[in-house]
């Protein structure tokens, strides 16, 4: 116990296996991209219209800036320590080695739960394709659902794995293409729904308030409510800063693929949100599982319609590269630590930490064929708000500690950054539903026995 607060060197050398460098920042800004616009967009804005009305754009509004205070954090923290491991890391230089392995078992459920509700999001619009050509409808659904096994979502998470296994670049080069493809469905709605836009429809602008409150069918609304679950479609940006190791110029790349990425998705969330609210009455479109489609139907527009379906299925995936990238450098970095086995942390032929992706693909695979995802995936926003909120706890605590320090990206106006992402995702995670902050506190129970009774002891740190 007296080691709890053990700190790595902020200035740690380079590990044996070094990740090569392969990434520049057209590279960083559209895995921030892909992995931040995808599900959350897609259908989280039919939920958060359910949660708060029209007022969804207020939503959007608060996740975002809470966000964008994290993201000029990671800017600042990841350009200081340019190491692969992100939260976890910069909690590990900063905030001591109990913290960091509270901030990395965050991050390995949000990371898990995020691949693995997407993999599943992603099956749901492909199973129809496959049962209609006669595969068994029981090997589409996991046994919530009746099934047995959902191996489309397993079988797309092993060729991304299989993709990001063969190379970092080529992986790269692939996402840019279906980023490219995303952000033109995207743009495509827009144009079709903004000549619609009905001020008529953003009234009552507020019918749930803004504080969270509990409806009578047990649903948490409220402005606050839905910037808790909108929350989710704004986070990916922190992928980014897993790649510290393998960018070519850290100190210009990273910030420039964190903030750029963020400014990016706030406006293409902010346009697409809106020309939805404006389109068609929140209602008819709330708790839709494809919002945007559904609008577009609704304005007959089938055609275009159905190209967004079809641009979703193609696209989605990138979000599945980014999460499941950034997860494997997390237990890389965790496995070079000691608290993972290190024989995880070797590097192969082709650059790339294969063994770490496979066992990263299999754990999120398992989650994604057979649990209960949509009854937890709320836990995913837990996991991350208080990984950012320990970022911005880095930025204040280094501002103080180090005022000198070289800082190659310095966030602007830094103490009010860092308190705005603590508070912001303080907040934010007070707004979730009671439920998931019950699970939230069961897997960090967990997570604090297997550090005193396995983790503590196994630390590279403690037996230097």
């Amino acid at each position: 116990m007296a080691n709890w607060n053990r700190r790595k060197s902020f200035a740690a050398a380079p590990h044996a296996d070094r990740l090569p460098a392969t990434l520049s920042w057209p590279h960083l800004l559209a895995l921030g991209v892909g992995s931040i616009v995808g599900t959350g967009i897609l259908t989280l804005i039919g939920v958060g219209a359910d949660r708060a009305g029209p007022a969804v754009l207020l939503s959007f509004a608060i996740a975002g800036a809470v966000c964008a205070c994290a993201a000029l954090a990671y800017a600042e923290m990841a350009t200081m320590m340019p190491a692969a491991g992100s939260a976890y890391s910069y909690s590990y230089a900063v905030l001591g080695e109990l913290i960091a392995w509270v901030v990395g078992w965050s991050l390995i459920l949000e990371y898990s739960l995020v691949v693995s509700t997407v993999a599943v999001g992603w099956s749901g619009y492909a199973a129809p394709l496959l049962t209609s050509i006669g595969f068994p409808l029981r090997l589409t659904q996991g046994p919530e659902l009746g099934g047995l096994i959902n191996l489309p979502a397993i079988l797309i998470i092993a060729v991304v794995a299989a993709l990001l296994s063969f190379g970092t670049r080529e992986s790269a080069r692939l996402n840019t293409i279906l980023v490219v493809i995303k952000i033109a469905t995207l743009a495509l709605f827009v144009a079709v729904t903004l000549p619609a836009f009905d001020a008529a429809h953003l009234q009552p602008f507020m019918p749930h308030g803004f504080a969270k409150s509990t409806d009578p069918d047990g649903v948490a609304r409220g402005v606050t409510a839905a910037a808790a679950i909108i929350f989710f479609a704004f986070y990916g940006f922190d992928a980014i800063s897993t790649a510290a190791e393998e960018a070519k110029n850290p100190d210009r790349d990273l910030a420039i693929g964190i903030v750029g990425s963020m400014l990016a998705c706030t406006v293409i969330y902010v346009a697409v949100a809106a020309s939805a609210v404006g389109a068609v009455p929140y209602l008819n479109f709330a708790d839709s599982p494809e919002p945007l489609a559904l609008i577009l139907r609704q304005m007959d527009q089938n055609g275009i319609a159905k190209i967004v379906a079809i641009a979703a299925v193609i696209a989605l995936p990138t979000v599945l590269l980014g999460f499941l990238y950034g997860q494997s450098r997390i237990f890389l970095v965790m496995a070079r630590d000691g608290f993972l086995p290190t024989g995880l942390a070797r590097i192969s032929r082709r650059g790339t930490p294969t063994r770490i992706t496979i066992m990263t693909a299999v754990l999120v695979a398992i989650i994604a064929g057979v649990l209960p995802i949509d009854q937890i995936a709320a836990l995913a926003n837990a996991g991350t708000l208080l990984a950012f909120s320990a970022v911005g706890l880095c930025l204040i605590v280094m501002r103080r500690r180090a005022p000198d320090a070289p800082r190659p990206f310095r966030a602007p106006l830094g103490l009010l950054v860092g308190a705005g992402a603590v508070a912001g995702c303080a907040y934010l995670f007070l707004s979730l539903p009671t439920k998931t902050l019950t699970w939230c506190l069961i897997w960090n129970a967990i997570g604090l026995v297997i550090y005193f009774a396995y983790g503590q002891r196994r630390a590279v740190l403690g037996r230097q």
